[in-house]
C-alpha cells in the first residue's frame, strides 16, 4: 500500500477518534501526545504510522477545543450585542424573515468589547431590508449559543454548527442604528448572487430558474422542500448543488481550452510545454467553478485531487488515483479536521474509493464509457447505501436507475449548457437568453422524469437506527461484492448486509407499551407504541419559514424507531405548537384515524375527541378523560365548543399491566379537577406536565391527587415564556416528584413493562455523549 494512503488512513483514524469522545482531553495530554508522536516518528521508523494517529488526535482535539471556546459564553446568553460584521454566503429571504450568516468583525456589550469571532446564524423578522452578500452591517443582535433538538433519527445541529464555525445564533432587535456600513465589497458570493439574478431574469419559469441556479452556482435558495424530497427519493442530491463530478467535467473543459489555444497558436509550445499548460488550465477552470459552488466539501475534494494530479504533471512525476485521493484527504484534514463531522466528507471519499477499487478499465470508446457509467452507478448505490442510512435514515432503491439517467444528462448536457449561458452573460448578453432557455427546457424535462420516479415503490426506503457495527459490516460486504472477477464466492458479501437490512427490534410484550416525549422545542409531541400499534399525540409546530417539526422530527423519529405504520393521530388542541406538524404526519399516513380537541381549528378533517372514548390495543387500554361536553356544546370548564381554549385539550390516559401514562395537553387549573375526577384508582401514573409547566397549571391539588411517580415537561431551551415556571417546579419539588425537561434531556424515552414499574430511560442528549453537545 502506498505510503500516502497509509498516512491518510492513520491521520483519519486519529481525527475520527476525537469525534467519539464525550469530553476533549486537557492541554497537558495534548502536549504529551505531541512529544510522543515526534519521538516515535523520529527514532522508530516502524512506528511512524502511530505518530500519524497521535498527530491526528492532537490536531483534531485542538481544533475542536478552539471551536467550542469560540462559542458565545454561557453567562452572556440572551443579551443584546452591538455587532459589526460582513454577510457571508447567500442570504435567504422568506415571507416571514431573512436569514443570513454574519462573519463577526467586532462585537460590544454595553459599550465594552467582547471577544466574539466566527460566524453567526441570524434571522431578521418584521420587514427586513434587502441584504446583499459581502455587505457590512452594524446590527443589534440577541444571541445564544448553538443548541439544537435531539431526537431518534434527527439531525444534530450542534455538530453542524461546530463543523461550520457557527459560534452563536440569534435575531435582529429593533434599533435605529441597524444599518449597512459602507458599500458592498467584491467577493465570490457577490458574483454568485449576480449570476443567480441574471439567470432568474432570463428564465421565465421560476422553478426552472431555481434548478439552473443550483446547477450553475450552487444557489439552492429557490428550491422548495418538495424539490429536496424528489432529489432524496432519486438519490441525486449530490447533483443538485454542484457535485465533485461536475468539477471534474469543468477540469476537462479546461484541458480542451488549452488544446484549442495550442491548436490556434502553435508557438505557445515554445513558451510552455503542452502537458503543463493543460494541467494548469484544468486546475484554473476547476478552481473557478469550485468557487462558484461556494467551495462545498465534494467540490473541494475533487479540486484537491485535480491539484495533486496537476502538480505531478507539472513536476513530470506520475501518481496513482489512490495516491491523489490520499493526498487530497491529508490536505483536507490538515486544513480542517472538523470536516469529518459533515456527511459530505464520507459520502465523497468513500464513493470515490469504491469506484477506484471496484471498477476495472474496459478499454476506450463508447462501449467502455457506457460500461463504466452503468457499473459506476451500481457501485455507488450499493457502497453508499450504509452511509445514507447512517446519516439520513433513508435510502432510495431507485437511485441506481435515477443516477444512470440523470448523471449523463445533467453533467454532460444541462450543466455545460447552463455554464455557456453564464459565460455569455459576461461576454455577449444577447446570446445568454436563448442558451439559458434551452438549458431550462432540458432541466424541466429531466426534473419531470425525476418527479415521476420519486413516486415509484422504494423511492423512500426507511430502516431503524443503524448501528455502527452493522454499517461497517455492510461496507465490507459491498467491497466483497465488487471484487474483481475470479474471486470466489463474491455473493457472500450480500450476507454482510443482513444486520443492516434486518436489524433486531425490541417490541413491547402484551400489556406493555413504550412512549417517547420528543424534543420539539416549545411545543409537544409524543410517540407511543404497543406491541402492534402506534399512536402519535401532537406533532410540534410548523413555522412561517416552512420548517415543519412533523416532517423534520416526528416522522424521522418514527422511522428511526422502526415504526412504519400509524394507527391513530391525536392532536390535543389547535395551537400551532401542538398541531402545526399534523398535516405532514397525516400525509405520510393518510389512512390513520385522526382526533382533535378542537377539530374546527385544524387545517385537515379530524374527529372530535370526547371524554369517555376508549379502546384497547394489545392488552393496553386507552381512555379519553377530556373534553366533556353537555348538550349545549359547553365543556365542563364553561368554554363554548366553538371557542379557542386550551381546556379543550384531549387528555389521554394509557394503562398497561404495569404502569399508566397521562397525556395532559395544555389544560389549566380550571379543567384539572374534572380530569382528576375522571381518573380511576390505580397505579400512580407518569404524567406529562400540563401546558409546558406554566403558572396557570399543575395546581397543588392536582399534583396531590395524581401523585405521579415522575413528570415530564416539553419546553424549548431558553423559551420566551419562561416555561417551566419556577413556582410550578417548586410545587412538584414540594411533593418530591422528579421532573425531567426535554429542553435539557432531548427526547425522553419511557418504558411501561408488563411486569414491572414504569422506567425513564436516559434522554437522547445523554445517550451518546459528544463533546460538542451542551
Amino acid at each position: 500500500m502506498p505510503t500516502a494512503v497509509i498516512a491518510a488512513l492513520m491521520l483519519l483514524g486519529g481525527v475520527l477518534f476525537v469525534q467519539w469522545l464525550p469530553r476533549l482531553p486537557p492541554n497537558g495530554w495534548l502536549v504529551a501526545l505531541v512529544f510522543a508522536a515526534l519521538l516515535l516518528g523520529g527514532r522508530y521508523p516502524r512506528w511512524r504510522w502511530l505518530s500519524c494517529v497521535l498527530l491526528g488526535v492532537v490536531w483534531a482535539a485542538w481544533r475542536g477545543a478552539a471551536g467550542m471556546d469560540a462559542r458565545l459564553p454561557r453567562t452572556l446568553e440572551g443579551q443584546d450585542f452591538s455587532v459589526v460584521g460582513r454577510i457571508a454566503e447567500l442570504p435567504q429571504a422568506r415571507s416571514d424573515a431573512t436569514s443570513f450568516v454574519l462573519h463577526v468583525e467586532r462585537a460590544t456589550l454595553d459599550g465594552k468589547p467582547i471577544a466574539l469571532h466566527g460566524h453567526l446564524n441570524v434571522s431578521w423578522y418584521n420587514g427586513a431590508p434587502s441584504i446583499e452578500p459581502c455587505s457590512r452591517w452594524h446590527l443589534l443582535l440577541r444571541l445564544k449559543r448553538p443548541r439544537g433538538l435531539l431526537n431518534p433519527g434527527g439531525a444534530d445541529s450542534e455538530r453542524s454548527s461546530l463543523e461550520r464555525g457557527v459560534v452563536a445564533t440569534g435575531y435582529v432587535r429593533d434599533d435605529p442604528q441597524n444599518a449597512p456600513v459602507g458599500d458592498p465589497s467584491l467577493c465570490i458570493d457577490g458574483v454568485r448572487n449576480a449570476i443567480s439574478r441574471g439567470i432568474a431574469q432570463r428564465v421565465g419559469d421560476p422553478h426552472d430558474a431555481a434548478l439552473l441556479q443550483a446547477f450553475s452556482v450552487g444557489d439552492t435558495r429557490g428550491l422548495a422542500q418538495r424539490d429536496w424530497d424528489v432529489a432524496r427519493a432519486n438519490g441525486v442530491s449530490h447533483l443538485i448543488a454542484i457535485s465533485g463530478f461536475h468539477v471534474g467535467v469543468a477540469a476537462v473543459f479546461g484541458v480542451w481550452l488549452a488544446l484549442l489555444a495550442y491548436a490556434i497558436w502553435p508557438r505557445l509550445g515554445c513558451l510552455l510545454p503542452g502537458p503543463q499548460a493543460q494541467a494548469g488550465a484544468a486546475l484554473l477552470v476547476a478552481g473557478v467553478y469550485s468557487a462558484l459552488a461556494g467551495f462545498g466539501l465534494p467540490t473541494v475534494r475533487t479540486l484537491l485531487m485535480i491539484a495533486v494530479v496537476a502538480l505531478a504533471r507539472c513536476s513530470r512525476r506520475g501518481g496513482s488515483g489512490a495516491q491523489s485521493l490520499a493526498l487530497a484527504m491529508i490536505a483536507m484534514l490538515l486544513v480542517d479536521p472538523l470536516c469529518v463531522l459533515a456527511p459530505g466528507f464520507w459520502l465523497s471519499f468513500v464513493g470515490v474509493s469504491f469506484l477506484m477499487l471496484c471498477l476495472q478499465a474496459r478499454g476506450r470508446g463508447l462501449h467502455a464509457f457506457a460500461h463504466e457509467l452503468s457499473a459506476g452507478q451500481m457501485v455507488m448505490t450499493v457502497s453508499l447505501l450504509p452511509l445514507s442510512l447512517w446519516f439520513f435514515g433513508e435510502a432510495s432503491l431507485v437511485g441506481a436507475l435515477s443516477n444512470l439517467l440523470a448523471v449523463p444528462v445533467i453533467s454532460f448536457v444541462i450543466v455545460p449548457c447552463a455554464l455557456v449561458g453564464v459565460l455569455a452573460m459576461a461576454i455577449c448578453p444577447p446570446l445568454a437568453a436563448p442558451v439559458l432557455w434551452l438549458a431550462a427546457k432540458l432541466a424541466h424535462a429531466q426534473w419531470w422524469l425525476l418527479e415521476t420516479m420519486a413516486n415509484w415503490p422504494g423511492a423512500h426506503w426507511y430502516l431503524p437506527t443503524v448501528q455502527p457495527w452493522a454499517m461497517l459490516l455492510a461496507l465490507v460486504g459491498a467491497l466483497w461484492l465488487f471484487l474483481p472477477r475470479g474471486v470466489p464466492m463474491r455473493w457472500l458479501g450480500a450476507l454482510l448486509f443482513l444486520p443492516l437490512l434486518l436489524p433486531p427490534r425490541e417490541l413491547p410484550r402484551e400489556g406493555a407499551f413504550q412512549a417517547w416525549v420528543l424534543d420539539v422545542g416549545q411545543g409537544l409531541s409524543v410517540v407511543l407504541r404497543t406491541r402492534g400499534h402506534v399512536l402519535v399525540y401532537d406533532t410540534g409546530a410548523r413555522y412561517p419559514s416552512g420548517f415543519d417539526l412533523g416532517e423534520s422530527t416526528v416522522l424521522p423519529s418514527m422511522h428511526a424507531l422502526g415504526m412504519n405504520r400509524l394507527d391513530m393521530l391525536m392532536i390535543s388542541h389547535g395551537d400551532n405548537d401542538h398541531a402545526g406538524g399534523a398535516q405532514s404526519v397525516a400525509d405520510a399516513f393518510p389512512d390513520a384515524p385522526r382526533y382533535a380537541g378542537e377539530p374546527e381549528r385544524m387545517t385537515l378533517p379530524m374527529q372530535q375527541c370526547v371524554a369517555g372514548q376508549s379502546w384497547q390495543w394489545d392488552d393496553v387500554r386507552f381512555r379519553v378523560l377530556n373534553p366533556a361536553f353537555d348538550q349545549a356544546g359547553t365543556s365542563a370548564g364553561n368554554a363554548k365548543k366553538s371557542a379557542k381554549n386550551n381546556d379543550r385539550s384531549c387528555v389521554l390516559l394509557v394503562e398497561g399491566r404495569g404502569g399508566r401514562l397521562l397525556l395532559t395537553g395544555d389544560i389549566s387549573v380550571k379543567e384539572e379537577p374534572q380530569v382528576l375526577a375522571a381518573m380511576d384508582p390505580g397505579v400512580p401514573p407518569v404524567m406529562l406536565v400540563p401546558h409546558h409547566g406554566s403558572s396557570g397549571s399543575s395546581s397543588e391539588r392536582f399534583i396531590a391527587g395524581m401523585q405521579p411517580t415522575l413528570a415530564v415537561v416539553s419546553a424549548g431551551w431558553r423559551n420566551r415564556f419562561g416555561h417551566p415556571r419556577p413556582n410550578t417546579l417548586a410545587r412538584y419539588a414540594a411533593a418530591s416528584i422528579p421532573v425531567f425537561n426535554t429542553a435539557e434531556q432531548g427526547a425522553i424515552p419511557l418504558d411501561f413493562p408488563a411486569n414491572g414499574p414504569a422506567q425513564r430511560r436516559q434522554g437522547w442528549r445523554f445517550r451518546e455523549r459528544r463533546y460538542w453537545r451542551e
